[in-house]
C-alpha cells in the first residue's frame, strides 16, 4: 500500500495545509525525509519556530540555549533603569530574586 500522507490524514478526518508544511529529520546525521503529501514533497527544513522555541535538527539543542539566554538578558536589561536607581538595596535584592 503505497498512500501518501493527505491520504492517510483524509481517511482519519484531517485536513493538511500542503503549502505550510516542512518536514526535518532530528538527527546527529541530516539526511532529508522523503515523504509525499500527493502528488508534493514538503520543504526539508534544518529548523523552525514552535511555541516561541527554536526546533532544530541538531539533538543537542545549543542554538535552543543561546536563544533563550539571549531573550532573558534582553527582559533583564529592560529593568536595568530599576536596578541603577537610588532605591534601599535591600529592596532591589528581593526584587532581583523575584
Amino acid at each position: 500500500m503505497n498512500d501518501t500522507l493527505s491520504e492517510t490524514g483524509r481517511r482519519n478526518g484531517k485536513e493538511m495545509n500542503e503549502k505550510k508544511t516542512k518536514v526535518m529529520r532530528i538527527s546527529g546525521q541530516p539526511s532529508p525525509v522523503q515523504i509525499m503529501t500527493d502528488q508534493n514533497q514538503p520543504e526539508n527544513v534544518k529548523y523552525f519556530n514552535y511555541l516561541g522555541s527554536m526546533i532544530i535538527n541538531d539533538p543537542r539543542c545549543t542554538c535552543e540555549i543561546k536563544s533563550r539566554i539571549s531573550i532573558a538578558k534582553a527582559t533583564f536589561n529592560k529593568k536595568n533603569d530599576l536596578f541603577t536607581s537610588k532605591l534601599d538595596l535591600n529592596c532591589c535584592k528581593k526584587l532581583a530574586k523575584c
